[in-house]
């Protein structure tokens, strides 16, 4: 009889351990939605940007355009989602993503080793630059990167030139945004910044607020593309998405509203 009770007992442990196992798997299937499922499920999908023209920015009415906030929406539409705009703190971008207050980085973000280590990325869409912004009645002094050595800078934290700064070892201001490193400049609480070219372009020079800023030298040139959490599958969403809208003309319909037309990279 105890032999037999200890083959009950036996069995009933082995039954138990195939439950857990059992278990186990289902609980991590249902924890392994897709990310698309998940952002279709809630009904939303949650973008994270900074202000900065011309990819987003706010209308007079307090709206979110731009390039990039256009193609979101468009975007959002397309998985049949609305979609919110959440400004971030760009250095904090991943950890954002991460934690799941936002789904995606939809923000002018140049591909950096860093991003794409660890986020989903995007395919390339716009072609971009880094570059030296300084007022207008001194950039005949700073035309070189030599040159340009010498001054005070200020740049967005997390930014791709910062990070150039600090591999050329200037003095360095981090601050919030680039509009915010625009306004030191203006101020002159620092000598000269780099923002990127599509917002130079846009924010500085004749007809803007920053009419006596102008920018000189080009520090790199790079590409932008959008960031995902690692591994999702919006990520080939929206390389779909991209393709269609770049084949249909949307994309550079968009482009051609904001001016960033000669930037776009073709989507094949």
């Amino acid at each position: 009889m105890k032999h037999v009770k200890k083959v009950l007992a036996c069995a009933l442990a082995l039954v138990m351990v195939f439950t857990l196992v059992s278990c186990g798997g289902e609980e991590k299937d249902a924890g392994a939605e897709s990310d698309k499922a998940y952002v279709q499920d809630k009904g939303k999908l949650v973008v994270g940007i900074t202000e900065f023209a011309p990819m987003d920015y706010r209308d007079d009415n307090g709206a979110w355009i731009g390039f990039d906030a256009d193609m979101a929406k468009a975007f959002a539409e397309s998985l049949g989602v609305d979609v919110e705009f959440i400004v971030i703190d760009w250095d904090n971008k991943i950890m954002e993503l991460e934690g799941k207050s936002i789904d995606v980085v939809w923000n002018g973000m140049t591909l950096t080793d860093e991003v794409t280590s660890a986020m989903g990325t995007s395919v390339p869409y716009c072609k971009n630059a880094q570059v030296v912004v300084v007022p207008k009645d001194k950039a005949a002094q700073y035309q070189s990167e030599d040159a340009i050595k010498t001054l005070s800078f200020a740049a967005e934290a997390g930014s791709a030139g910062e990070k150039i700064l600090k591999e050329m070892d200037c003095e360095l201001v981090s601050v919030q945004s680039q509009s915010d490193a625009l306004m030191e400049v203006a101020a002159g609480t620092s000598e000269a910044c780099v923002i990127d070219l599509l917002m130079a372009g846009a924010m500085i020079g004749e007809g803007t607020s920053y009419e006596n800023l102008t920018y000189t030298v080009a520090l790199n040139e790079e590409d932008y593309g959008v960031g995902f959490r690692k591994g999702s599958d919006l990520v080939d969403a929206l390389n779909q998405f991209f393709k269609d809208a770049y084949a249909n003309g949307t994309m550079m319909e968009i482009a051609e509203k904001y001016g960033v037309q000669e930037s776009v990279i073709e989507q094949k």
